[in-house]
């Protein structure tokens, strides 16, 4: 089993480890996540959860136990949209030729005397 701190991974993949806290990101506040409500669809941290199981007594929710269960986080989902070479970039194309997801920017440089690309969209 790897051993070490989450410094030593970069931030751009540590991102994609985690959930935040829904009503904690809302007042700009980082919290992970250790409940998610099915009926809200929001997640919640340990001290959030408490006034939201005090107000929705019947809501479903899913601890991390169950986390697959859980929704793909928007980090998450931006996060596999990214070009691995245009950072900025969403990728919108994929190459048969390569059989690649590529972005508008790879298009016009790497796979741009290809002729199977395929758009797509989200």
């Amino acid at each position: 089993m790897a051993t070490g701190s989450l410094s030593s991974v970069p931030k751009r993949l540590r991102m994609v480890e985690d959930f935040s806290c829904t009503r904690c990101l809302e007042k700009n506040l980082t919290e992970s996540a250790d409940i998610y409500c099915e009926k809200c669809l929001r997640f919640y941290c340990k001290k959030c959860v408490i006034l939201h199981s005090q107000f929705f007594t019947k809501h479903m929710t899913c601890g991390r136990e169950d986390i697959k269960k859980w929704p793909v986080s928007k980090a998450v989902e931006d996060f596999l949209r990214k070009c691995e070479v245009h950072e900025d970039e969403t990728l919108t194309q994929f190459c048969h030729d390569h059989s690649q997801l590529c972005c508008s920017a790879c298009v016009g440089t790497i796979h741009r005397y290809l002729t199977h690309l395929y758009s797509f969209s989200y």
